[in-house]
């Protein structure tokens, strides 16, 4: 579904993604995207989303390169890390704005929108929100379209417990579809029972690629930040 080749991206000096070779070829997996700051994870999503563009390489999604191609995006739901919005809209008139730009049907994912109660909040203007309100905003615009690629930038980060735990659910839910997830976080804990597969990053490097449960087995761990932490610490030792 997506393919990477050869991908690199530098802003001046700076190589921030060095030779980038992946290959996520069957859906219904969540991909956790992980690494210390500052290590590419974020300019690759935007490589994804065509928002950045690489020096060299290319991204093809569903056989199409994603370069100039607009199309692609109607494919992806995207949950920023922090999302900005028309500060006087209502969150109301935020998603009718949302919905009239994208020209779908009528057929959208409005389970979040219930779960986060944004009902009871749809007047107030999106400016006058806390940051954890805003994720949930966020959020529930990344799944809406019932898009068959979805990528969450630190998605818990500001959530309460209850909105994180309701967010994990429709993650769990929507990669037992023909979806395709990925999820970056710094806080390893949040991505048990959640991630399928892990991509470690460092330097614009990609470390590893493994299924989390061939992780676990390799390291004899049972979480996926003990195991990879165990796999860095062999890693400075060789």
């Amino acid at each position: 579904m997506i393919t990477i080749r050869n991908l690199h991206k530098y802003y001046q000096k700076l190589h921030v993604l060095k030779n980038i070779n992946l290959e996520f070829d069957d859906e219904k997996r969540c991909i956790a995207l992980i690494g210390p700051n500052a290590c590419g994870k974020t300019t690759l999503i935007k490589c994804m989303l065509d928002l950045v563009t690489p020096q060299a390489g290319e991204i093809i999604i569903s056989g199409r390169n994603v370069r100039n191609n607009c199309e692609i995006r109607r494919l992806i739901g995207f949950m920023p890390q922090t999302a900005n919005f028309p500060k006087y809209l209502s969150v109301e008139n935020t998603f009718r704005l949302i919905r009239s730009v994208r020209a779908e049907n009528n057929d959208t994912d409005e389970e979040l929108y219930r779960l986060f109660r944004l009902d009871r909040i749809e007047t107030k203007r999106m400016g006058t929100l806390s940051g954890g309100t805003v994720q949930k905003v966020s959020a529930t615009l990344a799944f809406m379209f019932h898009p068959q690629i979805i990528i969450l930038d630190e998605p818990f980060a500001g959530l309460d417990p209850l909105a994180s735990a309701i967010l994990k659910e429709k993650i769990l839910k929507e990669k037992g579809k023909e979806k395709l997830i990925f999820i970056t976080s710094h806080v390893l804990s949040e991505l048990d029972n959640l991630a399928s597969h892990i991509v470690f990053m460092d330097e614009g490097k990609v470390l590893f690629y493994k299924s989390v449960h061939t992780l676990l087995e390799d390291t004899g761990e049972y979480t996926i930040a003990n195991a990879v932490m165990k796999i860095l610490i062999q890693t400075e030792h060789e």
